[in-house]
């Protein structure tokens, strides 16, 4: 059962639920979702996917009605706390797809981190395909 909850570890980093938004024919951008949890302070650095010629950590905020989506440098992920990137605040944009993502496909995904020694590792994760229509 723990190792369907957890889709990889690496020291002490734990990543679950990585599913990536489905998409439609000439699409070429879509977002990634996971929760991330480590024994210890890290921070997501980066991404990248085979399928995607370009990744951006982002934060979406509402600024009055208005919803914003900015790229973020990095994810600070806090010892022992369950960090969301959701549909709505952190997420992972994948930027120039090279294909259309159908709904019970895989998506591989490296993550970057980093500590707070600097020192960096990467986490390999293989994401579902939903639904375009899914939500968190």
């Amino acid at each position: 059962m723990l190792a369907l909850l957890c889709a990889k570890a690496l020291a002490g980093i734990t990543v679950s639920d990585a599913w990536v938004r489905g998409t439609v024919e000439g699409q070429t951008t879509t977002g990634a979702f996971m929760t991330l949890q480590s024994t210890r302070p890290v921070q997501l650095i980066a991404a990248k996917s085979p399928i995607a010629r370009q990744s951006a950590l982002h934060r979406m905020t509402m600024d009055h009605d208005l919803m914003r989506m900015r790229p973020v440098p990095a994810i600070d992920i806090p010892a022992g706390r369950a960090v969301k990137l959701g549909t709505s605040g952190y997420h992972l944009m994948l930027l120039g797809l090279s294909r259309p993502l159908k709904p019970g496909g895989k998506v591989p995904l490296t993550l970057r981190f980093r500590d707070a020694a600097g020192h960096e590792s990467t986490l390999a994760v293989q994401a579902d395909v939903r639904p375009l229509s899914s939500d968190d």
